[in-house]
């Protein structure tokens, strides 16, 4: 069953900050807020989504809703359920937010590298610090990777990027350039050798950049930098998978003022096609990456594998693994 997503506006969330150093530092800004786990997965299109994204920016409309669900949320104090840390790099973007959503969900603990550590608050609402750490830092500045951030994290999920023309998000040296190749480079320099996966997200024609009509979209270089971020990964010798969406849908679910009020419609588009080879072309709900992020670092088969991802009009595999299992083997049996 499809879902009809609508947006409220959200509230400015106060967060004082000390000045920081150069090292990344930790920021405590999440007082305890119980979360309703019932729903397994933020990408369901039939049960109520109760992550702090939801609860603060997202009301999924369904027929079959508890009555006493708000009740649950306010009540139900929870604890991870889960051994990872799972280190979302660009979590306050459009995937990203959505990664952390389905975490918390699902009741991973999880811990964001953010530029703007207020937009956990005022995405995410106020979390137990068990469940969600917040640090503050820059992937372009290689001395913002102090080895205390990655302290315990088990699992990272890479989401960063910025847009393929010049942009507003361009502000402050936000380029192709520096986000997803420098950024990309200098995080994996950083990581640990005892990580056990770091899922990159990346983007379908990178192969291809100078092919038309990839070449159109990379005019500036976006296609070329993230295949030197995938290529760094490749060579870095840490356990990876590599996620290639096709073109975005579905949010994003931010702005550049996060009290505006957004609408986005999930849709029809929920089934998943799954490739390799850079062959797909299409697609792709956001929601279905963050899930196929979070997907892979279960499937154990699918370290050290590239695959390309899209969302057509069906029935979506939602967070179901077996189904996501088939998926991606059919697409290495391809």
């Amino acid at each position: 069953m499809a879902s009809s997503l609508s947006f409220t506006a959200i509230p400015d969330f106060p967060l004082t900050l000390a000045k920081f150093s150069n090292h990344p530092q930790r920021i405590h800004p999440f007082p305890l807020l119980p979360l309703d786990t019932s729903s397994k997965c933020f990408a369901s299109s039939r049960r109520r989504v109760t992550s702090p994204l939801v609860a603060h920016a997202v009301k999924e409309k369904v027929i079959d809703q508890s009555p006493n669900s708000e009740a649950a949320l306010d009540s139900e104090t929870t604890t991870p359920s889960s051994s990872k840390l799972v280190l979302v790099v660009g979590g306050s973007g459009g995937v990203g937010q959505l990664v952390v959503a389905s975490l918390l969900n699902q009741n991973i603990k999880s811990r964001l590298l953010l530029r703007d550590p207020e937009k956990a608050i005022a995405l995410f609402g106020k979390q137990d610090e068990e469940k969600l750490q917040v640090f503050k830092g820059d992937t372009r500045n290689p001395e913002d990777l102090d080895p205390s951030l990655f302290e315990g994290v088990t699992h990272v999920i890479c989401c960063t990027g910025t847009t393929a023309f010049p942009s507003k998000r361009w502000d402050g040296n936000n380029t192709p350039e520096r986000t997803d190749w420098e950024g990309v480079r200098n995080l994996v320099s950083a990581l640990p050798s005892t990580l056990k996966r770091i899922v990159l997200v990346s983007s379908v024609g990178v192969t291809k950049f100078n092919e038309l009509p990839w070449s159109i979209m990379n005019l500036f270089g976006v296609l070329k930098y993230k295949k030197m971020g995938e290529d760094f990964v490749l060579k870095s010798g840490l356990p990876f998978t590599i996620i290639r969406p096709g073109r975005l849908t579905d949010g994003p679910y931010t702005s550049y003022d996060l009290n505006t009020l957004l609408k986005a419609t999930a849709g029809k588009r929920c089934a998943v096609v799954i490739g390799q080879g850079d062959k797909l072309v299409g697609e792709v709900s956001r929601i279905v990456v963050a899930e196929a992020c979070i997907q892979a670092l279960e499937i154990e088969f699918t370290e050290g594998e590239i695959y390309e991802i899209n969302s057509v009009e069906g029935e979506g595999p939602g967070c179901d693994q077996p189904k996501w299992k088939e998926l991606f083997k059919n697409a290495q049996s391809q």
